[in-house]
């Protein structure tokens, strides 16, 4: 209203008579351009694909279940889908492009916890983002428990048994992981902690050489992800003793959670994201976390996911943010406590 009255004022001064066409080219403009970003915005996805990262190499169980995702959710959105693999550095490089992608929507991450929880506190000096000020949540997709493994041959059956005769030793079992700061290494560090333990930390290069190395009784347990430790118990060659959720699994029946153990606080479980770069536009945001929810309820994907041990989700974008958070302090006190950079 004030602006209808300036102009009419501006009517009767010979001076203001002759910035009115210009005046009104500026309007006509600025409507152009509003009408054409919010039509930008409603064509999303248009005739681009659109490229999910995964940081971590092809074949990988993150690889797996976004491509698993993959397909049906580029029917949803009526456009393609590339999934990409950029690892290195346990998931930082992957995550590190998305952080610094254009936030347009066609650059996506599917991630494990690591880049987003523990990293920032692993690698300080050199991380390069900021999990939470630089990636935009989207939603929490999965979670999977790991399993604590010890030879065949092991005479208990339970987590009592093995805190019980590892006391006993005195310091002199090893355990081992996939190397310092990973999950299998943390997550025993915490049931260390918990249980009053002295295990010796045994760093190996991957999953299968740390499963050669409970079966050789070179160590004496590890913690490991169901896809590679189910596959060695069900063949006879390690026992399970349990899981680091706290309830059961349907897809790991028979082997209960430490927290059904006598340690009620344990939990160390693995889980799986997607995210964009900050910035990106809430309606592309809100699109994508109905998509993916809805994907995550359905049976076909819930049953595949199993097969992978891994139970879908499917969050709200604030609660996946809360989740980072939380995890972030819980596991920064652990690495804390071991004095541990990996920079």
């Amino acid at each position: 209203m004030l602006f209808a009255l300036h102009i009419s004022s501006a009517f009767n001064d010979r001076r203001t008579r002759c910035l009115m066409p210009f005046l009104i080219a500026l309007l006509a403009i600025l409507s152009i351009t509003l009408t054409h970003s919010a039509s930008a915005q409603q064509a999303w996805p248009s005739a681009r694909p659109i490229h999910l990262i995964v940081p971590f190499p092809a074949g990988s169980s993150p690889d797996l279940l976004a491509r698993t995702l993959a397909t049906p959710l580029a029917n949803k959105l009526g456009q393609s889908i590339v999934v990409e693999n950029k690892p290195g550095a346990g998931g930082n490089i992957g995550t590190r492009f998305v952080a610094r992608a254009p936030a347009d929507g066609y650059t996506l991450l599917y991630t494990i916890n690591g880049p987003l929880v523990t990293a920032p506190t692993l690698y300080k000096k050199t991380l390069g983002y900021d999990p939470v000020k630089d990636l935009a949540p989207i939603t929490l997709v999965a979670t999977s428990p790991n399993v604590l493994i010890v030879h065949a041959g092991f005479s208990g059956n339970t987590v009592a048994d093995f805190v019980k005769q590892a006391g006993q030793q005195a310091g002199r079992w090893n355990y081992g992981s996939v190397g310092p700061g990973s999950a299998s290494h943390l997550a025993m560090e915490l049931f260390k902690k918990q249980a009053k333990l002295e295990l010796t930390h045994i760093p190996y290069n991957g999953f299968p050489q740390v499963t050669t190395a409970v079966i050789a009784q070179d160590i004496q347990a590890a913690f490991m992800v169901p896809a590679i430790a189910m596959a060695q118990v069900k063949s006879g060659k390690v026992k399970a003793l349990g899981i680091t959720s706290k309830k059961p699994i349907d897809s790991l029946p028979g082997i209960a959670p430490l927290a059904d153990q006598g340690f009620a606080e344990f939990e160390a479980i693995s889980w799986n994201a997607v995210l964009a770069p900050a910035g990106t536009p809430a309606a592309i945001l809100e699109r994508l976390n109905a998509e993916l929810v809805a994907l995550l309820n359905s049976d076909d994907i819930r049953e595949k996911f199993a097969l992978q041990y891994f139970s879908a989700v499917g969050s709200s974008p604030a609660a996946l943010k809360q989740l980072i958070q939380e995890e972030q302090g819980r596991w920064d006190a652990v690495i804390e406590s071991l004095k541990l950079s990996l920079d």
